[in-house]
């Protein structure tokens, strides 16, 4: 039978062989599907645990390392046979991210107390990833790694299937102290993530022994304990005191570590950076900066860090003039030596769901996990104890009837169930009477057996004592969390400054003060000379292009360039090219209309007035701020007339009282600055009275007392007095028509008596 002869499947239970089987849209399908997955990533991957602060790879590590007997006290082994271990039994994913997951909890500038103890290439502050392939580094757990092993084998954790069933691993290790918050944790999950820094021993054991001794206690109170963050880093943390103690009562906030630097002989030494900063990356940035001339104040850097003294970055200034603490706090605020982290108290809780807590909130629970570990470990040894003192009792009536007991023995068939009906002996001490060696038969070993019973009862009823009084249960946590912070505690490494926030300095205030003169061409091009006796029609033009207009300035301050649509555009004068070449297009930088013509160039002081006219004697007085642009496109300032052109801008300084216009016609006019409009954009007000044809060609601001000289090709006139005089008039009058020969005006100039 061929395959287009079979019989149509008419419903699926045809397939199945069955009649029943499950119907289940994509969309409920895949939305399970995901839940499910984003439920593991959520408890078994990304987030730590309250009760010993670690994710489910970091516990697998930290376990497969002890059974593996490193020890603190041990020989270092291959970090290999680690990671084969805990792949192999407990964690079947990568080698690779389970290898970088053990380098992270062995680098002490990344864990403020590092449960690895790593011999060989373990990474560097520069770039933590640059450590060795596990072959070729060793490892062992340190001394602090106790803390979370010690009483594993207590009967304080509940135990679980590795992934394939044929060996068990702890669900959480009994942490003597509360991890979570020394060393802190990151991750992300589907949805969630947690961002917990690192703290001081001692000062989270301390707040904890004040919860547990006062369970009233506010977040506040416990802030007199924890101050704040305590990275492995020795920066300076610069966030508020309020903002700390805020980001404690809701579990959210960020936190701010500033870099610290020294003076030592005029050279700025960088010794500590924020947590997880790179010195070659600082270098980089501020060598950036220097490279893009906006650092002038710097000279040159150094890295002299090396083993002895880990960070040691130099920044030399270029003179003892310049403001350090100016300088730095400018670095500050535009290079890593300043950073800010994300606080993200978000952890999975004693009730198995992940919780965003406050600090009481997370130190309270770790608490009642603590008490419930130290419980179940008390009653474990107390359950050993009642055993063993149920076989010392039996040993005991054994040596006290030891003839008869030995006949037993020889003479019975069974002696087990002899010695129980003609002592009264339990199971347990039968077994033991029957395991008892010859030497053991010494009235010494009795001795020893009562000594062993009367200490063992001792125990047991302290036990009981501890286990029936809470108050002399939690007198037991305090005892071993003050122990615990006595043998691995340390002293404070984030300093606690209260500073200003860092403030990048003012462009200008980066940028050398030097006089330029600005050169465009009437193709638009565009360049930059040194200094002001530069002679810009003596420059060199491209084939076909020349020069159009100039502007004399500093280096400091911003052109803004017009157009032949009264459109205004800027760029900083010290971005500009050279003038040793031809420069290039402002089309390269900016972005005019189609079609439209760059026309008049002015640079000037962002404080100043610019006169802006047009050609039919409209205009207006402008800040000069308002013509900083700095969109490509610039901004629409003057609103031209059919058929006007824009007159060259004319800067006005404070003292600028009047002000001078000249026609083509011959006339000029001077009126008084006070009467012109103030303007930030648009056609603005009739400044001069025209005749048909005529236009304006020129303008010159006056001082109080000034002259004003006209120039007409090699002629020139100076009006000053009643001459002076009859020139001036109302805004918007014509003026008057200068004598015969002068009526051709090429230029107006203010002289001073």
């Amino acid at each position: 039978m061929s395959f287009d002869e079979l019989p149509p499947i008419k419903n699926l239970s045809q397939l199945s062989g069955t009649d029943s089987f499950e119907r289940r849209s994509i969309a409920q399908f895949s939305e399970q599907a995901y839940l499910n997955y984003a439920m593991y990533v959520i408890l078994d991957r990304a987030l730590p645990n309250v009760c010993d602060g670690l994710k489910p790879v970091q516990r697998r590590i930290i376990y497969a390392m002890s059974e593996l007997g490193l020890s603190a006290g041990a020989k270092h082994k291959k970090s290999a046979r680690t990671v084969g271990d805990v792949i192999g039994k407990f964690h079947p994913h990568g080698d690779s991210a389970c290898y970088e997951a053990m380098v992270l909890m062995a680098q002490p500038f990344s864990y403020r107390y590092p449960l690895i103890d790593g011999q060989g290439n373990f990474g560097s502050p520069d770039d933590p990833k640059s450590f060795a392939a596990m072959r070729y580094t060793e490892s062992r757990l340190t001394a602090y790694a106790n803390n979370l092993l010690a009483e594993t084998e207590l009967g304080t954790v509940d135990w679980q299937p590795n992934f394939d069933g044929t060996l068990e691993e702890p669900v959480l290790l009994p942490a003597r102290l509360p991890n979570v918050l020394l060393n802190g944790g990151m991750g992300i999950a589907v949805g969630l993530s947690t961002d917990i820094p690192p703290h001081n021993l001692r000062e989270v054991v301390s707040a904890t022994v004040h919860l547990l001794d006062n369970p009233e206690s506010t977040v506040d109170d416990l802030c007199r304990h924890v101050r704040a963050p305590d990275f492995p880093t020795e920066a300076e943390i610069i966030t508020p005191p309020d903002e700390i103690m805020q980001m404690y009562r809701t579990g959210i906030g960020s936190v701010r570590q500033r870099a610290r630097f020294e003076i030592e002989q005029g050279e700025i030494v960088i010794t500590a950076l924020p947590f997880q900063v790179s010195g070659s990356k600082i270098l980089e940035q501020i060598a950036g900066q220097m490279n893009a001339k906006k650092l002038p104040m710097v000279s040159d850097l150094r890295d002299e860090s090396d083993h002895e003294a880990p960070t040691r970055l130099v920044i030399i200034p270029r003179s003892r003039q310049v403001d350090t603490d100016a300088l730095m706090a400018h670095l500050f605020a535009t290079t890593d030596l300043e950073k800010s982290y994300r606080i993200n108290m978000n952890v999975i809780a004693l009730d198995g769901r992940p919780r965003v807590m406050n600090l009481k909130e997370l130190l309270a629970e770790w608490l009642i996990f603590r008490q419930q570990t130290v419980t179940r470990r008390l009653n474990w040894r107390l359950a050993k104890l009642e055993l063993r003192l149920e076989v010392l009792a039996g040993l005991l009536i054994a040596f006290l009837n030891i003839d008869e007991v030995i006949a037993i023995i020889r003479e019975a068939d069974e002696p087990k169930p002899a010695l129980i009906a003609r002592f009264g002996l339990t199971e347990r001490q039968a077994e033991a009477i029957l395991e008892i060696r010859l030497r053991q038969l010494a009235k010494l070993e009795e001795i020893a057996l009562r000594q062993e019973q009367e200490g063992l009862r001792a125990e047991a009823a302290h036990i009981r004592a501890l286990l029936a009084d809470e108050t002399a249960l939690k007198g037991l946590l305090r005892d071993e969390l003050q122990a615990d912070a006595k043998l691995y505690g340390d002293n404070r490494r984030s300093r606690l400054v209260t500073r200003d926030a860092a403030q990048a300095l003012n462009e200008s205030a980066l940028i050398t003060s030097e006089p330029v003169t600005i050169v465009l061409s009437q193709n638009g091009w565009i360049r930059a000379a040194k200094g002001h006796d530069v002679d810009p029609l003596g420059l060199s033009y491209k084939a076909g292009d020349a020069y159009l207009a100039h502007g004399l300035g500093k280096s400091t301050q911003t052109a803004v360039l017009f157009d032949d649509t009264g459109r205004a555009y800027a760029l900083p004068a010290h971005s500009l090219p050279s003038a040793r070449g031809q420069g290039e297009p402002l089309t390269g930088r900016l972005s005019p209309p189609t079609g439209a013509q760059f026309t008049q160039l002015l640079i000037a002081d962002e404080a100043d007035t610019v006169l802006l006219f047009q050609s039919t004697g409209y205009g207006f007085i402008v800040p000069y701020s308002e013509l900083i642009s700095r969109q490509r496109a610039g901004k629409l300032i003057l609103s031209l007339q059919a058929g006007a052109t824009l007159g060259a801008p004319l800067r006005l300084n404070s003292a600028a009282t009047r002000l001078a216009l000249a026609t083509s016609d011959g006339h000029v006019l001077i009126i008084e600055v006070g009467d012109i409009p103030k303007l930030t954009k648009g056609r603005g007000n009739k400044l001069i009275g025209l005749k048909a044809g005529a236009h304006v060609i020129a303008s010159c601001a006056l001082n109080a007392n000034d002259s004003l000289k006209i120039q007409s090709g090699a002629r020139s006139v100076t009006l000053r007095g009643i001459d002076f005089e009859n020139y001036c008039g109302a805004r918007a009058s014509r003026g008057r028509l200068l004598p015969r020969g002068f009526q051709r005006v090429e230029d107006l100039t203010a002289t001073q008596e």
